[in-house]
């Protein structure tokens, strides 16, 4: 997908030319507070003047003095090309979905292999799940071939064993996806279900799970934005 590069008032952002194209992780850049109705520091309450200078925050648009909106911190679910300055709340959330881009991503992306049953069917088929590159799409590689368009995914349940109840540590060996058919409102449903021959590998199933269960997170975000 072909992108350009972009200047606003936040700084560079390289974006798909096409917004359809877009990440379905994604934030949109927010409005900023006015100058006129921000006097004052939005964490400290410190009085702004010639000494003191308000900042934006590129994550909220909220006004802060230096003090508290300090950090510059990679934001790529708005597209940066660089670090931009974001209040210490915001700095926060960004730097732990830093993991998430870094690393649980390329997971994603490098895909697992699952045993995948459509529906309410007793049959179930060996497939290599992965998200595509411009992730938008999941697909599902075995005898049949599937494209799961990730904007119509309605629900992820994570299914876990392992539960005791002294708390125990669980591990994710499958999800139940639920989402619309293109052209359609009716809700269908996929359960996938780790392998647990020597041919499908435990841990990858498990991490490749728990990155999707962070992608489903960031992807509720974006639709609630």
């Amino acid at each position: 997908d072909a992108k350009k590069l972009v200047r606003s008032p936040s700084g560079l952002r390289m974006v798909p030319e096409h917004r359809a194209a877009r990440s379905p992780f994604g934030l949109d850049e927010p409005p900023w507070v006015p100058d006129k109705e921000c006097p004052r520091c939005m964490q400290c309450d410190t009085k702004f003047d010639f000494i003191t200078r308000k900042h934006h925050c590129r994550r909220c648009g909220k006004c802060f003095c230096d003090k508290c909106c300090s950090k510059k911190v990679p934001l790529p679910r708005m597209c940066f090309v660089d670090p931009v300055r974001q209040c210490a709340e915001c700095a926060l959330v960004s730097q732990k979905e830093t993991e998430f881009y870094d690393k649980q991503l390329k997971v994603l992306m490098n895909g697992a292999t699952f045993f995948v049953t459509l529906g309410t069917s007793d049959k179930s088929e060996l497939m290599v799940c992965r998200l595509s590159n411009n992730q938008r799409y999941l697909v599902l590689d075995g005898d049949s071939h599937y494209e799961i368009e990730i904007i119509q995914i309605s629900t992820v349940q994570i299914l876990t064993e392992g539960f005791t109840p002294g708390g125990g540590n669980t591990r994710a060996t499958g999800m139940i996806l639920q989402y619309k058919a293109p052209g359609s409102e009716e809700v269908m449903q996929m359960k996938f279900t780790a392998g647990e021959d020597f041919s499908c590998n435990k841990k990858l199933s498990a991490a490749w799970l728990a990155a999707m269960h962070k992608a489903t997170k960031l992807l509720y975000e974006s639709r609630d934005q």
